[in-house]
């Protein structure tokens, strides 16, 4: 048996059909690891996010602690960490329950007590027995003039001196595990690392200097020094890439399989565009006009078009979607848009059935909230193409719902959807297209990895006549003033947003947060108070918003359920209290919501006592820029990607060995490598191809696999 791994079948994973056998130890459970129970297991895998060894092997150090410092005592700085060979003198056992025991112990230039709070008589003569020569690492405390070492980190034989005196690597902890228990887990899983075939270009290894695969992983856990943690250390970088090239060849491979599959050609730029765009009271920008061309392009090639359309808060993404579909409806087709929310969804539909009917084309919407005959009735519409463009939620993809010929979909803000989503409801139509919306600004680098199957269009202009927005930032302490304020505002017709505080711990939190400032509010200002949050239903939060749309209510408390989408031109004053709570893409969504008509819009960032510096920052890019291109990156930098893509709710992927941006250009590199290797093995018979094969079932990209095998 390997060392380091216990005989329990019933712990380890079933081998999966076709995962290569080498990679069996890394998928055991952490259970197969010698001293890893149950409960220690469960703590392991909330801690690696997943139990088994190669999530282990995943969770990297943060910090080190060197422990080869090994002086005598009388050279022993007060506060230095040290290792020192000691002989054990006497015990002076703890008189009363809060003293300390003590072991006086010495070398051979003095002496020194390890000292050690509620500690059994029985455990300090047995791992110090007087007499015995042992090795202690810890930090050393003088007091009263007497050097000594609080409950020393570690303890062993003169033999275990190398073993202590060493580079320790610091892990990130959860309560209930500690530092000693994660390295011990980590020396067994690397006593049985196997040697995996070398999946990368000989030549690319050798220009970066990199390790094989498994002298990486053993180099990140035996670190020789603080260097060693270091983004740009060859071994960091080696498995960094191996992550990003996994995925990159995983998004490749989907794409190859995707393209190939029969799409349909369209004629586009039809008498309906043309009526749409003369009902328009606005000229298109130039972002725009670059954006449909290319839209137009992929829908008159016979492949399925898959494209990514990113715009900043108010860029004009909803009429690009108008006029893809029109496409496919003056070719015959149906075509459908996916909002995440139902006042999304109504919103896009009351924007859009207008420009929709003077090009004399039928638009129905469909959300949860539809029940019975007229539900039935919708249905029957969509079914039989009635319906020529269908706007609805998630109910769209629901088993019951068919189309007669769905032959364009546009989703909208795709990070509130998985992939499967998308997948579900493009199979509802035969080569269907698929247009991706999102308002969230991403960074290029995070692209790639969210949205690599896609092409990407970019609206980087904003609509002629709209005036910057003016952001400002107040002290919670001056609210009072503020409000005011908003006296005079709100009689010269302003309609204000109040955005409450952002409480993590519970959406409960949140709304009784807004429900006390409505009632501070309504106190100041009556009925012309409205409030919306999450736990509304879907009718009276659609009620409150009509209101306040219709200029009926002057000051709308909400949530982040305004976040998205939520189009109000009249409203030119947006509050965010407790700004300093909210991730910088999420208060530039915000913003988003006012400074859509041609009035002068403002934007108030109250903010509480005792800032972080991160805070500071982010509220400083809010002043300083409306850029969401520019916000979305500088997020990046303060947050890191996995907060940024939201990885849990989206289903986008998150990193475990790579870290971004401080790798960015390595992912950049393995999009190119993922596409070489396509263009030159698509189906992966090479050698190399081979040893790509088991790096997806590592990283457990089996699907790109399975579209191999599928064709």
């Amino acid at each position: 048996m390997p060392s380091g791994l216990a005989e329990t079948s019933e712990n380890n994973q079933k081998p999966q059909p076709g995962r290569p056998f080498a990679l069996d130890p890394l998928f055991r459970r952490v259970t197969a690891l010698d001293g890893i129970g149950p409960r220690n297991a469960g703590l392991l895998q909330k801690l690696c996010d997943g139990d088994r060894v190669f999530d282990l092997l995943s969770h990297l150090p943060i910090a080190v602690i060197d422990r080869r410092h090994a002086p005598s005592i009388k050279d022993a700085a007060d506060g230095a960490i040290v290792t020192l060979t000691l002989t054990v003198e006497k015990h002076s056992l703890a008189a009363r329950r809060n003293m300390p025991s003590r072991v006086r112990c010495r070398d051979e230039t003095g002496a020194i007590d390890l000292v050690f709070f509620h500690a059994r008589k029985d455990w300090l003569v047995k791992i110090l027995p007087p007499g015995a020569t042992i090795v202690a690492s810890g930090k050393i405390e003088y007091f009263q003039g007497q050097p000594q070492m609080v409950h020393p980190d570690a303890i062993g034989t003169a033999e275990e001196w190398r073993d202590i005196a060493r580079v320790e690597p610091v892990y990130p902890l959860t309560q209930g595990i500690s530092n000693k228990l994660v390295c011990k887990a980590v020396t067994a899983a690397l006593g049985n690392l196997p040697s995996l075939p070398e999946w990368l270009d000989e030549a690319h290894k050798k220009r970066g200097r990199w390790p094989s695969w498994d002298d990486a992983i053993r180099a990140v856990h035996n670190p020789a020094g603080a260097d060693a943690l270091l983004p740009a250390h060859p071994a960091r970088q080696r498995l960094a890439y191996d992550e990003f090239l996994a995925g990159q060849l995983a998004i490749a491979m989907v794409r190859y399989h995707q393209q190939k599959r029969q799409g349909r050609a369209y004629q586009t730029g039809g008498a309906m565009r043309k009526a749409l765009l003369d009902s328009l009271p606005f000229a298109l920008t130039g972002a725009q006009q670059r954006s449909i061309a290319e839209i137009d392009m992929d829908m008159q090639a016979p492949m399925r078009m898959l494209r990514l359309l990113q715009g900043d808060v108010g860029a004009g993404k909803t009429v690009i979607a108008a006029l893809a579909m029109l496409n496919a409806v003056e070719n015959g087709a149906q075509a459908t848009l996916m909002a995440p929310t139902e006042i999304l969804a109504r919103q896009h539909a009351d924007n859009l059935k207008p420009l929709f009917e003077a090009c004399g084309v039928s638009c129905v919407v469909l959300t949860g909230r539809d029940k019975g005959k007229g539900r039935e009735a919708l249905m029957t519409q969509i079914a039989d193409g009635t319906a020529q463009i269908v706007i609805g939620t998630h109910a769209l993809f629901q088993d019951t719902i068919a189309f007669a010929d769905l032959g364009m979909a546009v989703i909208d803000e795709q990070h509130r959807f998985g992939v499967h989503q998308r997948l579900m409801l493009a199979a509802k139509g035969k080569g269907v297209d698929v247009l991706v919306m999102t308002a969230t600004p991403i960074p290029r680098t995070l692209t790639l990895t969210a949205y690599g199957d896609m092409d990407v269009s970019r609206l980087d202009e904003k609509p002629p006549g709209r005036k910057p927005i003016d952001t400002r930032l107040i002290s919670n302490e001056h609210i009072e003033p503020m409000i005011d304020g908003l006296q005079r505002q709100i009689a010269s017709g302003a309609r204000i947003y109040w955005v409450c505080p952002l409480v993590e711990e519970s959406e409960l939190m949140d709304v009784a947060a807004a429900t006390e400032r409505y009632e501070i509010l309504q106190a100041r200002f009556g009925d012309r108070v409205g409030l919306v949050h999450g736990r509304m239903k879907p009718e009276d939060k659609d009620r409150v918003m009509a209101q306040f749309s219709a200029g009926d209510i002057d000051i709308l408390v909400a949530t982040t359920v305004i976040e998205v989408g939520v189009d109000v031109p009249a409203a030119t004053i947006m509050i965010i209290e407790h700004a300093e709570r909210f991730g910088l893409s999420q208060l530039h969504q915000l913003r988003g919501r006012v400074g859509r008509g041609g009035t002068q819009s403002y934007c108030f960032l109250v903010y509480g006592k005792n800032l972080t510096a991160t805070a500071r920052q982010r509220l400083k890019v809010m002043r300083e820029t409306e850029d969401g291109f520019r916000i979305a990156e500088k997020d990046l930098e303060l947050r890191g990607a996995g907060e940024i893509l939201g990885t849990r709710q989206s289903g986008m992927p998150g990193f475990k060995l790579a870290t971004l941006p401080a790798h960015s250009d390595l992912l950049a590199a393995a999009r190119d490598d993922a596409r070489l290797i396509i263009q030159k093995d698509p189906h992966l018979n090479t050698s190399r191809g081979a040893a790509l094969r088991v790096l997806l079932y590592l990283f457990e990209r089996d699907q790109a696999i399975k579209f191999l095998q599928s064709g």
